[in-house]
């Protein structure tokens, strides 16, 4: 295992990038320079003081982690001077909590254990919850930078870590961002202790506009657990966020934390005020045991108690790594820059989470239910020759967390999400592609998301549905209605996983409105 300079503490990117440009570029070569050798580079805050530290600090590391000193080494400094041998002292055995950080560093490169998702009322803060916990702004396209609204499933990824010693968990973008100047990296910002590495885990930020409802619902297939955001500046409940429960409902979503945001926009009458409203709205719901965290996505209060309840509330699922392997496609992409050349150009990447299984570079996939030629569906087939988790590269994926999956795709293929809602596996291994269903219909007693509160009315012979399974967003005709089930043309066919729920829409005022789900009958 290789380490960084970064890694030594009072090392921050600028220094360590004067450092290498001088020929120090590693921690072996440093720990054989002077304090006056360092001190000549003219680093910027590195005096006399500042040089002895680092590389006392360097020292301990490098005999923390078990590698061979070697007894001199010749370093060529860029400013000047002569190429001076110095000899190593010999360091004193120290424990160095930097090297656990680096030691976390690699944890985090490991692939995610879990998805969480973010629902709720369109701005009422999901995305900027997860950049508070992640650093990351996952409205990444035009149009939503534009309009100031989620419109795509956003994806982040975040590394739990936790502090015995104060009993309080972080993670490790807000560890990073409360450290102060000097203080070793994964270091408590309150004592200095050693972070301990907990897990990391996938966000699925969900689109709270009504119009964007089956996105919504494409995302629920791929969670595990849901932060349920309720804006504790307008009344309880919103059109969307009664929406959006019961849409948790549906996916069987039972892992569910509640986040009371924008306490910092009103008094504290109104939070008070604002949470009765809050437990009555979930009372007989699948939210009615959540517990209710206030919070401040902006001004990042309470976050500790948000990464707190991920740990306690929703725990990793189970992996049964002998089952075949599926992945559900929630994303698609073309990487390649305009104007590249044809030799240059690398192949379509699908992004989406491993629902059973595992995939490694290499092995041969199959998607369905593929492209439309002439009157029928033609699965395609490719090769995987990349896994990446964020910046991460992975040689396996299983179940847990957002996966790309780099293939040898046409572009044009994956480009626009393209693929969104298809089903990956070996190939041979996936399920019929279906042009219709038969469902065990569930209605719900009131129309979800309108304004006005409206009856159900039952499903009519001939009726244009919308129905969403997994990322899937298909057309539906009622063509039967039978006694115990209802038969539905799809347009276009669809390959769903098996036992995923269909979320049933249909049009009301000129929306799709959320009206029931189904549960598929006699699945091949």
């Amino acid at each position: 295992m290789s380490y960084e300079l970064e890694d030594i503490s009072g090392i921050g990117k600028s220094t360590a990038e004067k450092m290498k440009a001088a020929g120090i570029d590693s921690i072996e070569k440093l720990v054989a320079v002077e304090p006056d050798d360092l001190v000549k580079l003219k680093i910027k805050g590195v005096g006399k003081a500042t040089a002895e530290k680092i590389i006392t600090n360097a020292k301990k590391a490098f005999e923390e982690i078990g590698v061979k000193k070697k007894s001199s080494a010749t370093i060529k400094e860029k400013t000047g001077e002569k190429t001076v041998s110095k000899s190593k002292p010999k360091p004193k055995p120290t424990q160095v909590s930097k090297v656990k950080g680096s030691i976390k560093k690699e944890l985090i490169k490991q692939q995610a254990e879990c998805n969480i998702g973010l629902v709720g009322h369109v701005d009422h803060g999901k995305t900027t919850l997860v950049k508070s916990l992640t650093g990351d702004w996952t409205d990444r396209h035009s149009e939503e930078q534009e309009r100031g609204i989620s419109i795509k499933l956003g994806y982040s990824n975040a590394t739990i870590l936790y502090c015995p010693t104060c009993d309080e968990y972080t993670t490790a973008h807000l560890a990073e961002k409360n450290r102060a100047k000097g203080q070793p990296r994964f270091a408590c910002s309150k004592c200095n202790g050693n972070l301990e590495f907990k897990r990391n885990i996938s966000f699925v930020d969900a689109p709270g506009h009504e119009i964007l409802m089956a996105t919504m619902l494409s995302g629920a297939s791929l969670m595990d657990g849901a932060c349920f955001l309720i804006a504790a500046d307008e009344r309880c409940p919103q059109p969307q966020t009664r929406e959006h429960l019961a849409a948790l409902n549906i996916a069987g979503i039972k892992n569910i934390i509640i986040l009371q945001n924008k306490i910092d926009a009103v008094s504290r009458e109104q939070v008070l005020e604002n949470y009765q409203q809050i437990k009555e709205f979930v009372k007989g719901t699948v939210a009615e045991n959540a517990p209710i965290i206030p919070v401040s996505a902006v001004f990042e209060a309470n976050l500790h108690l948000v990464v707190k309840a991920f740990e306690e509330i929703i725990p990793t699922p189970e992996f049964k790594e002998e089952k075949s392997f599926q992945f559900l496609i929630a994303r698609s992409f073309d990487i390649n820059r305009p104007g590249k050349e044809i030799i240059d150009l690398k192949g379509g990447v699908i992004g989406g989470s491993v629902l059973k299984g595992k995939i490694e570079v290499g092995d041969q996939i199959e998607i369905k239910p593929g492209i439309r030629i002439k009157d029928k569906y033609v699965p395609i087939k490719s090769m995987v020759v990349s896994i990446s988790q964020g910046s991460n590269l992975l040689k396996t994926a299983k179940p847990g967390g957002l996966i790309g999956l780099g293939t040898k795709l046409d572009p044009a293929l994956t480009k626009g999400d393209h693929l969104i809602g298809h089903l990956v596996g070996g190939p041979g291994t996936l399920p019929e592609i279906l042009t219709e269903v038969e469902l065990d219909v569930h209605l719900l007693d009131r129309v979800i998301g309108s304004e006005v509160q409206m009856k159900v009315q039952p499903l009519k012979h001939g009726e244009k549905l919308l129905l969403v399974v997994g990322t899937e967003k298909t057309g539906g005709t009622v063509t039967k209605i039978l006694k115990n089930s209802t038969i539905i043309k799809l347009s276009p066919p669809i390959c769903p996983p098996k036992d995923f729920i269909y979320a049933i829409s249909r049009i009301i005022n000129r929306r799709y409105r959320l009206i029931g789900y189904g549960e598929e009958i006699n699945h091949n």
